[in-house]
């Protein structure tokens, strides 16, 4: 049962080549793409209003600096969007389960803004590790705690992201095999662990939709941070 239970979670094979990378790519090719038609398609006519409608939200405060990072902002919420979504379908594989493709999509981006801020304006960066005004004796162990705070925050990333994604996958995989024995056994006791796995999977896209957009407010949190 708990290999059933968790065997979603494997990365798919095929020909013993794996096929996360592959996976991947899902957003890129599930993304319209340009025409020289006077008129676009509506796939087309969305995704653009979309990318416009979540560079206007994230960007419209943005600083200077920060503006440089326009087409990365968007270009990410909807690779996580789309990957969460997709993985919400019935023989699929999600890969923002993963904790390492969670940290390989988050420890670059945070570094990027590190670094970032460390050659743009490298005085405000370290001063974080030293607010103004610090006791002496609380000097060593302030700059330890905000040391493990920055170095926290990928991994804070990748695990908020497929933790989240996973509780809600097994719930949703524990409440279907339910149904399924409920109907075998009486039709009308079904009713309820039907209803409970409709309103499950309602929250479990709302789940997909607010953690992809967490984990780019995040993002551009640290970004402007540092900028």
């Amino acid at each position: 049962m708990m290999t059933n239970l968790f065997s979603q979670f494997e990365t798919p094979q095929m020909f013993g080549t794996n096929m996360s990378l592959i996976t991947l790519l899902i957003p890129v090719m599930l993304m319209p793409q340009s025409t020289n038609r006077l008129s676009t398609n509506r796939t087309y006519a969305l995704t653009k209003w979309a990318l416009k409608e979540i560079t206007k939200h994230f960007m419209m405060s943005a600083s200077k600096n920060a503006l440089k990072w326009t087409p990365l902002i968007p270009s990410l919420l909807l690779m996580l969007l789309t990957l969460n979504i997709v993985g919400m379908l019935p023989y699929t594989f999600t890969p923002t389960t993963q904790l390492s493709t969670n940290m390989a999509i988050a420890l670059p981006l945070w570094l990027g803004t590190v670094l970032v801020g460390l050659r743009t304006q490298p005085t405000k960066s370290l001063a974080h590790f030293l607010p103004e005004g610090t006791p002496t004796l609380l000097i060593p162990a302030l700059i330890i705690i905000e040391s493990i705070s920055l170095l926290i925050r990928p991994i804070a990333l990748g695990v908020r992201l497929a933790a989240n994604l996973t509780a809600g996958h097994l719930l949703l995989q524990l409440i279907s095999t339910t149904t399924l024995t409920t109907i075998k056994m009486t039709s009308a006791l079904s009713l309820l662990p039907a209803l409970l796995l409709i309103l499950l999977m309602t929250l479990e896209f709302a789940v997909a939709i607010i953690q992809a957009y967490v984990f780019t407010l995040l993002t551009y949190l640290y970004l402007q941070e540092n900028t």
